[in-house]
């Protein structure tokens, strides 16, 4: 079968070939997929660089999630049978015809649901609810976060709107106040202007703001701390500009705001399944009523995953990469 490999961690746009490999079997609790589509995400390029929290052996497989058919079952399986599609982010080696991954993991996809949802429907979705439901917001709360026109913050922003949580979205650019409203979503503010700080207060009418997610660093995260309400909370998502923190000492003591991080794998792989199928069961009915938007900015084949990898990082994108086998 063909799979996308590196032998060398580097720029994907400079590593990443196309490869035969033998076809794995899958083993007991395990099942074969037959890839159909799979995303590209960020943490997927930070990989083959060799700097994420997870460095596999090389050479290397790539890519983490899929939606795809079961193409064989393993010893074991009970409740997945050949024919069934499903999704999954934890399929490392996704980029592939073929990948083997646990059954336990899988998420079956209802009939309705498109491939281009599906396939992206677990991994940053996932992540966003769940932030969201870390934060214990209640309907009419006010949250703020930047990199609003980020994948996450827009489905943050979207799911907390049918949660009844209000949101206020900062960006860095005048023109990304228009391009999410294109998806339907306001309460943007761009930090490009002066008075950007009042404009934010007088969308929230002075409410408190309970709960600020930065995923920029530097002094954006205490741009965000700032406006904060006392007692709040805020929640280090990424680090898009600066790996580190510029926050006031002041804004810290005197509103007693706690500082916290989120990494999506760490939350999930300690969460209740139970829990963990109720938001799935939320994500799905969103996506499919649509007030979760999943959009694609443009599908390539296996063997352009290198142009597929420099077109992910190309600014103006409104959707996600995705390749199919």
């Amino acid at each position: 079968m063909r799979a996308v490999v590196h032998q060398e961690f580097g720029e994907p746009e400079n590593v990443l070939d196309v490869e035969e490999v033998a076809t794995p079997e899958p083993g007991p609790g395990e099942v074969r997929l037959k890839m159909l589509l799979a995303p590209i995400h960020n943490h997927d390029l930070w990989t083959v660089r060799g700097q994420y929290g997870y460095k596999p052996e090389l050479p290397a497989r790539a890519g983490t999630e899929l939606v795809g058919v079961i193409d064989a079952v393993g010893e074991g399986v009970e409740g997945l049978e050949a024919g069934q599609r499903v999704a999954t982010a934890g399929a490392f080696g996704a980029w592939a015809e073929y990948v083997v991954t646990k059954a336990a993991g899988l998420i079956p996809v209802p009939p309705g649901l498109p491939d281009e949802v599906a396939a992206q429907l677990v991994a940053m979705p996932f992540s966003a609810i769940s932030l969201l439901e870390s934060l214990d917001l209640e309907a009419g709360d006010w949250l703020l976060q930047n990199a609003a026109n980020g994948a996450v913050g827009r489905m943050v922003a979207q799911l907390a709107a049918a949660r009844g949580i209000n949101v206020v979205g900062l960006v860095r650019r005048d023109a990304g106040v228009d391009e999410l409203a294109g998806h339907g979503i306001g309460n943007i503010v761009s930090t490009e202007s002066e008075g950007w700080a009042d404009r934010v207060a007088e969308l929230t009418g002075g409410a408190p703001i309970r709960a600020g997610v930065d995923s920029v660093g530097g002094k954006a995260a205490g741009e965000v701390l700032a406006l904060l309400a006392d007692g709040g909370t805020l929640v280090v998502f990424g680090a898009m500009n600066s790996p580190r923190l510029e926050l006031s000492s002041g804004d810290l003591i005197f509103k007693e705001a706690v500082v916290r991080g989120f990494w999506g794998s760490k939350v999930a792989a300690s969460m209740p399944a139970d829990q963990q199928l109720t938001l799935f069961g939320e994500l799905i009915q969103r996506a499919s009523d649509g007030s979760l938007t999943l959009p694609v900015e443009a599908t390539y084949p296996l063997e352009e995953a290198r142009a597929a990898a420099a077109a992910n990082f190309l600014p103006g994108r409104s959707g996600k990469i995705l390749l199919r086998a």
